[in-house]
Formats: C-alpha cells, structure tokens, sequence
C-alpha cells in the first residue's frame, strides 16, 4: 500500500495516542508514582516521548514486523515501549513475569525477538532466560544508568531506554496494516510451553473502542491501572482504551489496599479494575470505612463471578456500579459484560455480548445449539485474534466451522444472559457422570461462610476414576470442619455431585495475574485417595 494511502486510512494503535495528544495536549495522561517519587506526562509530553522512542528504535533497524520482547512491571516505561511498537509496527512481546527462565527463551526464541526491553530490577531474574536465545542482540534496561551491566555478554548490545532515545519528536511515518500484529501475548500453558496469540491494530482497537463505548468512558476518567499491564485485560481492556478516549493512567506497581484507598481519595479515581479478592481485602482494611469513595462511578472484576455475600457488600461499600468483565486473549479480550443491572438479578453469571462480538453456543458436531441448552461457547468479531503465532494446527482447531472456540462450556437463558460452567478440562468425569467444578466451588461459598477461597478438581480414584474433591483455603482467624462442610454440601448439591473429600491449605497456587493454578493443585494432591 502507498504510504500516503496508509496514513490516511490505517487502524493502528499507536495512532489513539498521536490522535489524543493533539485534541487534548495538555491533558493528565500518566500518573506513575514509583520508588523514585511521582512522574506526570501529559498527553503532548507522552506523545513527545513516544515518538522518540519510536525513532530511537527504528535508528537501531527495528521496522514493521520485527518483534521486540518487554519485561516490566507496570510502568510508564512499559506503555511507552508499547505505544512506540504501535507507531513502527513493531510487535510488542510482552513477558510474564512469573515465568521461569526456560519460559523467557522460549517466549523470546518462538516470537524470534531481536531485543528486549528490561525494567533494571528484573535484570537479574531475566538475564538466565535471555542469555539461552542467541538471536537477541539487543537489551534495553529500563531506566537504568547502563554502568551495572558493563560486565554483561558481549555478544549482546547492553543500553538504556534513554540511550534509545532520539531527538526527533515527529510523528514516524511507516507503512502499518490494519491486520498487522500490534503483539504476541503468551497464554498461560498447563502441561507445554503457551501458546502465542497474535493479536491486530484492528482487533485491539476495535475491543478498544467496544470497551470504552459499552462503559461510557470519557477524557474526565482518571483510571487505577494495577492489574498486570503484561496481561491482556489491564492492557487492552483499560489501558488503550483510557488512551483512546484521552483519561488518566495511574500507575500502580501492583496491589496494595490502603495505597489503593488513598488513591481513590487523593486522585478522585472514578474507575479501577481488580479481581474479587482485591475487593474483599479493601472492604476489610480497618482505614475502609472512613474513606470517601464518592468520585468512583465503575469498579469492574475479572477472572470469576463473586459470590453472593462479597458482591453485595461491594456495592454497598463501594457505593458505585459493578460489572465483570469475561472474554480471553484470543478476543482482546472481553466478549461479554456481566452488567450492573444483573448484578444482583443474575448472581454466578458472565454476563450478555459486547458490542461487535457474537457468541454462540456449539455442539459437538458444529451445530449452533438453541437457548437453554449447553454446549462451547464460541465467538466471532472483529476483535478475534489472527492466530496462534507459527501454530496453524492449533490455529485450525480454534477457528473449526467458522467460529473461534474458546473451550469454555455455558448457556444462555431465557433472559439472553449467558452462564458459564466450566472449562472443557474442568469438567470432572466422576463415576460415569460429568460435574462442572464451578457448580461445586459456588455450593461451597454459599455453604461456609469462613471460605475465602476454593477450587475443586478431580483427583484419581480407584472407584470413581476422578473423585471431586474441594481444596479450600478459610478465611483469616477461622477455621473449617471438613466433615461439617460435607455435610452442610449434601443438602445442596446432588449425591454424585458432593465432593469426596475435603482438604483445607493456607493458600492456592496461582499465576501473576491471580488466576489459581488447577493443574499444580491437581499435581500437588494427585496421591490424596491412594494414601487414604
């Protein structure tokens, strides 16, 4: 395509920010308040900065297509770096920071990155993995003074995010196609390596705009970003959009309740974005109820729906509306919003579709199954990924009979409102019936009020192939009677549907993003019905 042609017509994200900077130049975009003290950019000096990131990169031959990973916490650094792919086309990878260094090389050797982008303190923990892949020739420290790493391999070009920086502060100006990948984001792997999802201009935008249409953002929303912004969620469901419609990012390095209460107070934050346990620990800060909330008009959760007891205390403590967010990377990311009218009305559900998603559920055989009945639940839009990176096969099986499949299993109502049951590989298959796990884990809530946390999975069992069984972890200073609980379950849950057992733990693993790892819990109590 010419490039004058492009320019003028092209869906590129690095665009929302040169499109903002110049409505609103003098706008708050970015807050980060780290151990250094507060930064404060606003949109003309975060497009500024960009920009000569941008230059810097492509003076060192980073042009559209290559790929360049990213290792940081949440950051100004990690948007800015993010921004300045868009604007060359460059394809952001950004790393997960819990993975262990064989996860880096791979990451880094499957996206065939040239260089990446290190925040300083992670320098350590990323210099095993990237020291495996020999086609990374460059590492950026972020910010870093570059003197610590004059030891470093000198088969690498070791620098700093302002020895990259240009003079030139113009808008670049290169070819980028809508359907050009903006980045690989790596989902999580049970039993493999992830897989890599590429993911568009025109499939973030478009999720972008959806997110920020449904929501009714505006320029006068002042955002708490302190989800992992390497993840899809905090990223592209309230990042760019924040971006896009010109509010303000305050960064926050990762949760903590009463930093995340004086923000509130102090910035007037109308929107934050955490999971349901992030709720709970503001709710029970001993600071709570003296706070003013008031400025807060959304607080949005992911992951899973809440139990009846935290929701309803959420909005009234809050004081403001509620709504879940549900979708995954493959989507970028949300395809249904649990709203809040149906808060309450629809406690366990996922909500209805966002604008420009379908959803649909499938039968085995490709069929579009009718309301009521339960089947995967699959997708199609504008905001689906383009594929799993370098994995047609895998790409193949999700997008079989013209429909992205999300291995999720649900229904929709009568309502329109769709329920999710269970991940394909959640499904317990027990004594020849089939249990959903989170039928289970939402009898357990409503049947022990001293659970803070639950998962249940099915262990092998010389009788019943998989027993169901409930790994529960209680709530601070409570104690849970195993034999009481099963109890307490049977006059809730059908016979097969009861657990066999029940195992109380101080914690649950999880992932970065807070999402409880199953498989470690499977793998950590897979002898539990041999040695009983």
């Amino acid at each position: 395509m010419d490039l004058d042609e492009n320019l003028i017509q092209r869906i590129n994200v690095g665009d929302m920010l040169t499109r903002t900077a110049a409505l609103r130049p003098t706008q708050l975009a970015l807050v980060d308040r780290g151990v250094d003290g507060e930064r404060r950019w606003t949109y003309a000096e975060l497009n500024a900065w960009v920009n000569r990131l941008a230059h810097g990169l492509a003076g060192r031959g980073y042009a559209r297509g290559a790929a360049l990973g990213l290792a940081s916490a949440n950051s100004a650094e990690f948007l800015a770096v993010y921004f300045a792919c868009a604007k060359l086309g460059v394809v952001c990878v950004p790393m997960n920071l819990g993975w262990r260094p064989d996860e880096v090389a791979y990451v880094l050797g499957h996206s065939q990155a040239r260089g990446i982008v290190v925040e300083s303190q992670l320098v350590g923990a990323m210099t095993e993995g990237i020291t495996k892949v020999s086609d990374v020739v460059d590492v950026v420290v972020a910010p870093g003074t570059g003197a610590e790493y004059a030891a470093s391999p000198e088969d690498r070009r070791w620098s700093t995010l302002d020895d990259l920086l240009a003079e030139d502060t113009s808008e670049p100006e290169v070819v980028v196609e809508d359907a050009d990948g903006l980045s690989y984001l790596y989902t999580s792997g049970t039993t493999s390596f992830p897989k890599g999802v590429v993911g568009s201009h025109k499939a973030i935008y478009l999720g972008s705009m959806s997110g920020a249409l449904e929501a009714g953002w505006n320029a006068g929303d002042r955002f708490v970003a302190m989800m992992p912004m390497f993840h899809t969620a905090q990223l592209n469901a309230f990042c760019t959009p924040a971006v896009l419609v010109g509010a303000t990012i305050h960064v926050h390095r990762g949760f903590d309740p009463a930093a995340f209460l004086d923000a509130i107070e102090r910035e007037r934050i109308t929107q934050v974005f955490g999971l349901p346990m992030m709720f709970r620990a503001a709710l029970e800060h001993p600071s709570f109820a003296g706070r003013d909330l008031s400025s807060l008009k959304r607080a949005v959760y992911a992951m899973a729906p809440m139990p009846d007891a935290l929701i309803r205390a959420c909005l009234e403590g809050f004081g403001c509306d509620f709504a879940l967010l549900f979708g995954q990377t493959e989507m970028s990311p949300v395809t249904t919003l649990f709203r809040p009218e149906h808060q309450l009305t629809h406690i366990g559900a996922v909500g209805t579709p966002i604008t420009g998603v379908q959803v649909g559920i499938m039968g085995p055989e490709g069929e579009l199954l009718p309301q009521g009945e339960q089947g995967e639940i699959v997708y199609r839009g504008p905001s689906t990924m383009n594929g799993y990176l370098r994995n047609p096969e895998a790409t193949g099986e999700a997008f079989a009979h013209g429909w992205f499949h999300s291995g999720d299993v649900g229904r929709f109502d009568a309502d329109g409102v769709l329920w999710f049951a269970d991940r394909y590989k959640d499904v317990i298959k027990t004594g020849g019936e089939n249990v959903a796990s989170i039928e289970v884990e939402k009898a357990v809530y409503a049947a022990d009020p001293r659970v803070a946390e639950v998962v249940v999975v099915g262990l092998p069992h010389e009788r019943w192939s998989e027993a169901i069984t409930a790994v529960v972890v209680p709530k601070p200073g409570e104690t849970i009677d195993e034999a009481e609980l099963l109890v307490a379950l049977k006059q809730r849950l059908d016979g097969y549907k009861v657990p066999k057992s029940v195992i109380v733990t101080s914690g649950l693993p999880k992932t970065s993003t807070g999402k409880i790892q199953k498989n470690v819990v499977r793998d950590a109590h897979t002898s539990h019905y041999r040695s009983s």
